[in-house]
Formats: C-alpha cells, structure tokens, sequence
C-alpha cells in the first residue's frame, strides 16, 4: 500500500530548479536511500517531506493516520532535559495512560456498585494496554537503543546543555528509533556515529517493520540497509530497484542514455528552428514553417543534464625525514578536568595514524588540543622544528559566511590573483555557479571542498583531518583518498568511515 504519493513536484532553491514537474510513491515499510550530487536537494526534498518547507508546486499526499518522524540535526531541543528525561518522553502517551490508571485505583476506594464495576474494567483494559506496550520493561528498552547508538556514555542523568553537538544529533536519532513512527526521514544519520554504532544502526533498520528514506554519503552503509534508490537529478526524482551497487551500474547506463537522447533532440531542435527561420517568410512555405512551429512548440524539452563537477585534490608537501616528527606524553586533555587518561604516541615522519574511538570520547578534544586551540591540562606535546601542519577541523565555521568562495580564498591567499582562485575553485569542482554563490548558500559537501582547496595551498609534511568526509559525496570523497594516499608526509586523521580510514592509515590509535 501507498504511503506516500508525489506528483508535478516542483521547487526552485537559490534561483536553481532542484525539482521540476516529478512523481514518486513510496510503499509502506520501504526501505530506500536518498541520492545526488551535492547542492541536487536531497536535504531540501528531506524539508518538503517533514513539512519544514513547502514546495512551489505539486502534491505531496500521505496516507491518513500516517506517524512521520524526520531526523533534523541542526533542530534545537529542551537543554534542561536531562538523556533519559527526554528519551522517556517518546513514550508520553504510555505516562498518561499509565496516570489515568492509577487514578481509576484511587476513585475505586469510594466507588460503589456499577462506578466500581466500571473503575475496574477501565483499569484492566488499561494495564492489558500498557503490558501490551512494553510500559513496564520501558527503562529496559530506552537502554537497549540508547546503548546501541552509544547515548548511554553520554550518561543518563546528564543535561542535555552539556552535550556536544554530536551528542545531541545521537540522542535525537535514538528518540526517534524509540518512537516507531510509520515512516523514517534521516539526514545523514551516521555523520556522529562511529563504527560500532553505525553496525548496531544498520541491524536496526534492517529488521525494522517502519518505512525509511534515508540521506547518506556512506555508500557502504547504503549498500547494507537500503532495498530502493531515489535518485536526485536533472530535476526528476527517480526510484531504482536494489542498492547502492546496483543503482550505480543502472544510473550509468540511463545517464549515458539521457545525454544522448538530449543531444539529439537538441540537433533536432536547431534543425527546425533554422528551417522555420528560413521558410517563414515565403508565402509557398509559410505553412510548413507554421506547421513545423507547431511541432516544435508541443515538443517536451529534456532539461540539460546535470554537469559533474569533479574535484581534484591534492596537498604540498614539504620534505623532511625524521624518526621523531612529533611526540606526545601523557597528554592529558578535557575542559576543566581530564575526560581521558594520559594520552602517548610518537610520529614519524610518514606515520599515517588513525585516531579512533565511539563518538563524543574526545577525539576532537586531541586534535584540537595537538593544535593548541585547547590548552592541556599535563603531559608533553613536542613537534620537530622543521614541522608543518595542515589542519582541516569537522566544524564547516566560516567567520564571513556571506563571502564568495573566491573572495574567501583571495583574503586566505593575497599573492593569488583573481586567475589563480578561479583556477583553485575549479579544480575542487566550484565553478561556473558555484563560485558565484555565497559560502552559507553552498552545500556541506561543497564548503568542505572550499576548506580543502586552502589546504592545497599549504605546503605541509603533517596533515591533521578531522572527519574529512562527513559532507562529501561518493566522487569527491574517492578523489580525497587518492589524494591522502599520494601525500608523502605524516598523517592524523579521524573518520567514522573504515573503509576510508583503513585504506589509508598505516597505525590504529584506539581512544578509550
């Protein structure tokens, strides 16, 4: 049965049509993953869904009695809150329940005859209800999906105000997990998972009865719980069958396909329009003209095919060969007091080291304390002279964010001229409209390109990269690990995603 049903969907973001006249019915309990390029309206499509934007035209219809719930990481929730208090709050319906049950059992120790009769039954229904619902092993299944996610080292009575950004993005997924609705809309719901709870996040979807459409740049995750893919492009919204895999081998072949049908209907399309203009004038062919014009007016005009900006990149490096590149000793980082014990490891000078550990441990913490953005609270941090670093942080922070890419790159880089930084915006794929467009205007995975595209002006022999890829699409993230891989310095790289890290990193550093 149809859950969902779009038709003539149509949208227009920053003066580009994302969506343009398309159709799409979603079944219940689906499982399907949301796709394109970066800046196609995946996240945008996500909105219409949730109701958070409204489209310029067509029908979105759900199905009546239809429960959605939308994953929304930048959405703002009741800090006073402690973990369980808000996690508990998925199940407010069962509280009420539960309250007017109890209120049955007061009322009975005056009521009489029929009112007792009636207390009794209304009370038994009630407790069949809640014992149906699990009301009475709640906690139990709080902890199951709170630990799951990696919540419960937040620690249950923590406030939500004290939890990181991160922190948050988790607790938000796990309510929603909790609440079973009949659909699921996700936006990048691994970005602040690690590699454990991306696993337990996969089982869990998996096996859940409830309808998903979920945005995500980590295809592996796709590949593993996704049966559909929506694919965003050149204004159309459409399903393939299968996942991730698959629909990469199908897409090639229909975008192959489209370009060639555009082509030719465009020489069909120039191929008219000269012989009206030629023939419109003569009265022994103005009506073939006019005839053609006809034609050529009822014509359904394919759209241009989305152009693929590629990205290139690649970091400087500057020689230096050294056993002892950096040294850290019981280093011992946190805010006030240490969230970790003392921290060692020595680099060498082609080190590749990868900083793992489950989200919210402190990883960031490290890096931004090796970087001295965070004073240490003991230990002994100590670079080699000659060393220089590159530092990419996972914060997409710009302090202008009205500025135009190349304005942004041209304050970074006064010696470049203006050839220069269009150059540079080219090669990591902003160009054309997207050097035009203000930075808070691009996409995540776009900034992130503009963040890299000033590391490739930063001769370096230590790349620091704090979650690198959380914003990248498929092509751009391959086109970073070859990069990384061709870097002939050392290496810190922190990244939920192990097939990236792995391919690249030499050394395993566990945070616990």
């Amino acid at each position: 049965m149809s859950i969902l049903e779009i038709k003539n969907l149509s949208h227009v973001y920053d003066a580009k049509p994302l969506f343009v006249n398309a159709d799409l019915t979603v079944s219940g309990g689906e499982h399907s993953g949301i796709v394109g390029l970066n800046g196609a309206g995946k996240s945008t499509f996500i909105k219409i869904l949730s109701g958070e934007v409204l489209q310029d035209e067509g029908e979105v219809k759900w199905l009546n009695g239809i429960t959605r719930g939308y994953l929304d990481q930048h959405a703002d929730i009741d800090r006073n809150l402690t973990v369980m208090q808000y996690l508990r709050s998925s199940f407010n319906h069962m509280f009420k329940l539960n309250e007017t049950m109890e209120d049955c059992y007061v009322k009975m120790a005056t009521a009489e005859g029929e009112a007792l009769d009636a207390l009794i039954t209304k009370a038994n229904n009630l407790l069949d209800t809640l014992t149906r619902d699990g009301f009475f092993e709640l906690d139990s299944t709080i902890k199951k999906v709170a630990g799951g996610l990696g919540v419960g080292n937040l620690g249950y009575d923590t406030p939500i105000s004290q939890l990181s950004g991160g922190g948050r993005a988790k607790l938000m997924l796990a309510k929603l997990l909790l609440l079973k609705p009949d659909i699921m809309l996700l936006d990048e719901p691994t970005n602040f998972l690690d590699i454990e709870h991306i696993e337990w996040l996969e089982e869990f979807l998996n096996g859940t009865k409830s309808a998903f459409l979920v945005i995500s740049h980590d295809t592996d995750f796709l590949d593993k719980v996704c049966k559909n893919i929506i694919n965003i492009e050149n204004g159309e919204i459409k399903k393939y069958s299968g996942n991730y895999s698959q629909f990469v081998a199908t897409r090639e072949q229909n975008a192959k396909q489209y370009e060639e049908a555009y082509l030719r209907q465009q020489r069909e399309i120039e191929r008219m329009t000269e012989y009206i203009e030629r023939n419109k004038a003569r009265a022994a062919t103005a009506g073939m003209a006019n005839s053609r014009k006809k034609m050529l007016d009822k014509m359904e005009i394919l759209r241009k095919p989305t152009v693929v900006y590629d990205a290139e990149f690649s970091f400087p490096y500057v020689d230096l060969v050294t056993k002892e590149l950096a040294i850290v000793k019981g280093l011992s980082v946190g805010y006030g007091s240490p969230i970790l014990p003392p921290i060692d490891f020595t680099l060498g000078s082609e080190t590749r080291l990868w900083l793992r550990g489950t989200n919210g441990i402190g990883k960031t913490t490290i890096i931004k304390t090796l970087m001295n953005k965070i004073s240490k609270l003991g230990g002994y941090v100590h670079f080699h002279p000659a060393c220089k670093i590159a530092y990419v942080e996972q914060d997409l922070y710009f302090e202008n964010p009205a500025l135009l890419p190349a304005t942004y790159l041209s304050e970074k880089f006064p010696r470049l001229d203006s050839k220069d930084v269009r150059a540079l915006l080219a090669k990591v794929g902003l160009k054309n409209e997207l050097a035009l467009r203000p930075i808070e205007n691009l996409s995540g995975g776009e900034q992130m390109r503009l963040k890299l595209a000033v590391l490739s002006k930063v001769p370096s022999n230590l790349l620091i990269l704090d979650e690198p890829t959380n914003h990248l699409d498929v092509r751009a993230k391959d086109s970073l690990k070859k990069a990384l891989k061709e870097y002939k310095g050392a290496m810190i790289l922190v990244s939920h995603e192990k097939d990236f890290a792995s391919d690249i990193c030499d050394v395993v550093f566990d945070v616990k």
